[in-house]
C-alpha cells in the first residue's frame, strides 16, 4: 500500500481507503462487513470513512466495534455531519447545535475520543459559514476532531470558507470529498485546481461509479442477481449502452496490462496528485484485495491517452 499526504497537511493516508456508504450496518451482512474492514487493515489501509447518516448511525457502530481492536494511532478515521438524523427542525444542517451534538453522538457510536477528520457532508445555505466554522474549530480545539473537511462543496464555497477562517483565525478546510470517476469528472475544472492552489486534498468517493467500472455489468448480459443494481433503480443513464460500450473498451486495455478494469479505473484516478485517496466500498473481503492492488499502479502516457480517447468519444 502506498500513502499520500492529505492536502498541505502532514497527515498521510492510504491511496485506497474504505468507506461504509450503503453497506455497513445495512446493505452488507455484518460478517462480510467485519471481514472487509479487517482485510483492509491487514493490507495496509489506514483510512476508514463513515457518516452519522449511514443507516442512521449503524455504520458508525459497526466501524467503531471493529476498529477498537487496533491501536487508535494506527488508523485515520473520518465521519460527517449534515443530513437529517431526526424529524425535528434542528436535527439537520450545519448549525452549531447540530454540529456539536452530532459530533458527540458519533464519537459515542464509534467508541473513540476523537475523529481524525470531521466533514461537513454538504454545504448548508441556511447557516452562516462563520457559525459552522466556529463550531468545528471548537471541536478541533477540544481535540474531538483533528482536521476539517467538507464534501461536495464547490470551489467557490471552499474559497469563501478559507477567507472566513483567515479573518477569524479558525481552523481551515484541508480536505474535500467529492464524487469522481471516469464517468463523472466535474472536479477537474475548478475543484482540483483550487485544491492545488489552496492546499485542499481530495478524497474521492464512487471511484468505480457504483460498480459500473468493476466489469460486473456487461453489454448483452443480465444484471447479476446479487449486485446492488439488481435491488435499486439506476435509471437508463447509469447502465446506458454508451457507458457499457466504453467499459468493454476499458476492459480491453486492462486485459492488455494484466490487471482488472477496477484497478485500471482506480489507477486512473490516482494519476491526479491532488487526490490523496480513492474511497471504495466493499461487500466482501475479496473486493478489498482487488481494489488495494491498484495502489502503486502507474499508467503510461500512452495508456492514459487511449483511455481519454475512449471516455471522450
Amino acid at each position: 500500500m502506498k500513502y499520500r499526504k492529505l492536502g498541505r497537511t502532514g497527515l498521510k493516508v492510504s491511496e485506497i481507503s474504505l468507506g461504509s456508504w450503503m453497506t455497513y450496518g445495512g446493505y452488507v451482512e455484518n460478517d462480510n462487513a467485519i471481514r472487509s474492514i479487517e482485510q483492509a487493515y491487514d493490507l495496509g489501509v489506514n483510512f476508514f470513512d463513515t457518516a452519522n447518516v449511514y443507516e442512521r448511525g449503524a455504520a458508525e457502530v459497526l466501524m467503531g466495534e471493529v476498529l477498537k481492536a487496533y491501536p487508535r494511532d494506527s488508523y485515520v478515521l473520518a465521519t460527517k455531519v449534515f443530513w437529517p438524523m431526526g424529524d425535528g427542525p434542528n436535527d439537520r444542517g450545519l448549525s452549531r447545535k447540530h454540529v456539536i451534538e452530532q459530533c458527540h453522538a458519533s464519537l459515542k457510536r464509534l467508541q473513540t475520543d476523537y475523529v481524525d477528520i470531521y466533514y461537513c457532508h454538504r454545504y448548508d445555505p441556511e447557516t452562516p459559514l462563520e457559525e459552522t466554522l466556529r463550531a468545528i474549530d471548537d471541536l478541533v480545539t477540544q481535540g474531538k476532531a483533528l482536521y476539517v473537511g467538507v464534501s461536495e462543496w464547490t470551489a467557490a464555497q471552499m474559497v469563501d470558507a478559507l477567507g472566513i477562517a483567515d479573518r477569524y483565525l479558525l481552523d481551515k478546510i484541508v480536505v474535500n470529498q467529492p464524487v469522481y470517476n471516469m464517468f463523472n469528472r466535474y472536479i477537474e475544472k475548478d475543484v482540483i485546481p483550487t485544491g492545488i492552489e489552496k492546499g485542499i486534498g481530495q478524497v474521492v468517493f464512487s471511484p468505480l461509479a457504483q460498480g459500473l467500472l468493476t466489469g460486473k455489468y456487461r453489454r448483452g448480459q443480465a444484471i447479476p442477481a446479487e449486485s446492488r443494481a439488481a435491488s435499486k433503480d439506476w435509471g437508463e443513464t447509469q447502465l446506458s449502452e454508451s457507458k457499457l460500450l466504453k467499459v468493454e473498451q476499458l476492459i480491453g486495455i486492462a486485459d492488455e496490462l494484466g490487471i482488472q478494469v477496477s484497478q485500471l479505473a482506480l489507477a486512473w484516478i490516482l494519476r491526479q496528485d491532488n487526490i490523496a485517496s480513492a474511497l471504495v466500498g466493499a461487500s466482501r473481503p475479496q473486493q478489498v484485495v482487488e481494489n488495494c492492488a491498484a495502489s502503486g499502479i502507474v499508467l503510461s502516457t500512452d495508456v492514459l491517452e487511449r483511455i481519454e480517447q475512449i471516455l471522450s468519444a
